[in-house]
């Protein structure tokens, strides 16, 4: 974990903006016992040290949700730099169109497909908002 000059370490996480044949995207709930249970965000997690960005993604969707997906199937479309009380977070977010499986909450996380104009309405953690209007414009 890399410490930034405030000694918040840098998290680095990488999110993705699933998004089915219908133009919405799949976004899951954080289930009870996390940190910001409840809220909605874009699949995804921790990227481990010597994985790319692109590699912690197809890990973290195929344990996540039962999908797999390929590295060509991965655009890059926005990041996020957000300074939360503990640690500061890195996390690219890319878009995927192209999967293969259904995806299922495997760790106890609600899934909804949503379409763009109704992203606002779900609680996102704050490093998750600014994604929103990015989406909007191509969903």
């Amino acid at each position: 974990m890399n410490m930034k000059p405030d000694n918040k370490p840098l998290v680095l996480v990488s999110a993705c903006a699933l998004v089915d044949a219908d133009n919405r995207v799949l976004l899951a709930q954080r289930p009870e016992g996390k940190s910001m249970a409840g809220l909605w965000e874009f699949p995804g997690g921790k990227i481990e040290t010597g994985e790319t960005p692109e590699e912690a993604l197809i890990r973290e969707l195929q344990e996540e949700l039962g999908i797999l997906t390929w590295e060509t199937c991965l655009a890059p479309l926005s990041f996020a730099s957000h300074a939360y009380d503990k640690f500061h977070l890195l996390m690219p977010l890319f878009i995927c169109r192209k999967w293969q499986g259904m995806p299922v909450g495997r760790e106890n996380q609600q899934l909804k497909w949503v379409r763009g104009n109704k992203l606002r309405e779900f609680p996102m953690p704050p490093a998750d908002d600014p994604f929103i209007p990015a989406l909007m414009d191509i969903l």
